[in-house]
């Protein structure tokens, strides 16, 4: 009787399987647009071939910059593609769906750590592309032949950066999401902040060939952390002794973006509950 009357004041126990059941249920759904696995492969495809055509122009009037040949600029467009597959997600979308329509609130009510299950849903989202990365790496190496990074230790510094990198990307889409809190439209800002990722963050044009000064400021952005960090110790270009720095400078973008994704979550719900009555 006592454990009893012990185990109810310490409230309901935690369970894993239910959250392992929405990462499933996310997985599920997503495998239901099959098509959607052949347009992102053939999109890819005619990515790729064209930043190829584009790059090996570009190469072929003005002098290649010394760190980064043709070849290494190739690389550099085929990897930041296929980490685009799973960078380009926003696993936070169903957070911003559900506050739209007003299904959330009863979200609220499930016995159920919220945010966990808009996370689980959305690495459903994430493993379904990571599935997508193995036919569109064979398309990619059929395509062209890109380089190998330097040594194992740059193959795991990058895979290190390649998830951290990640994480900022989760932070800034789930920061963009609780917004919705607030203005429930977010489409606008969303294509803003994807732009300037692409530009900014060095997933089309790397940022070793941007002009000094507007390097080295874009190099402080969370965007870099993203494609640039990884793309660039991949290649070879950020030197072993610069690993602890790039991935410390992940880890502070990781914890900022976190702070204020929790702060806004927090005023979010809080709103949320005081509308609602």
């Amino acid at each position: 009787m006592s454990a009893t009357v012990a185990e109810a004041a310490r409230g309901p126990r935690f369970r894993l399987e239910p959250y392992l059941e929405f990462t499933k249920t996310a997985l599920a759904r997503e495998a239901t647009y099959r098509f959607d696995v052949f347009t992102s492969v053939g999109s890819l495809a005619i990515r790729l071939y064209l930043l190829v055509m584009v790059w090996t122009a570009l190469y072929a009037h003005n002098p290649a910059p010394r760190a980064l040949p043709l070849h290494a600029v190739i690389t550099y467009s085929a990897v930041a593609l296929l980490m685009g597959l799973i960078l380009d997600i926003d696993s936070t979308h169903l957070l911003h769906d559900k506050l739209h329509d007003g299904s959330i609130a009863t979200d609220f009510m499930k016995p159920i750590f919220v945010p966990l299950y808009f996370f689980c849903d959305g690495m459903g989202d994430v493993l379904f592309r990571l599935v997508l990365v193995v036919p569109s790496l064979a398309l990619a190496l059929a395509l062209v032949r890109f380089d190998l990074p330097p040594s194992p230790a740059a193959a795991a510094a990058f895979g290190l950066t390649f998830v951290l990198g990640f994480a900022v990307g989760f932070l800034l889409n789930l920061i963009l999401s609780c917004t919705a809190f607030w203005t429930l439209e977010i489409g606008a800002v969303q294509l803003i902040v994807t732009w300037l990722t692409d530009l900014l963050g060095g997933a089309i044009v790397p940022l070793v060939l941007f002009p000094g000064a507007l390097r080295h400021v874009v190099g402080y952005l969370p965007f870099a952390a993203m494609y640039a960090t990884p793309l660039e110790i991949y290649l070879g270009l950020l030197p072993p002794g610069s690993y602890a720095g790039a991935i410390a400078a992940q880890l502070g973008w990781v914890v900022l973006l976190g702070a204020v994704a929790t702060l806004l979550w927090r005023a979010g719900t809080k709103r949320l509950v005081v509308q609602g009555g």
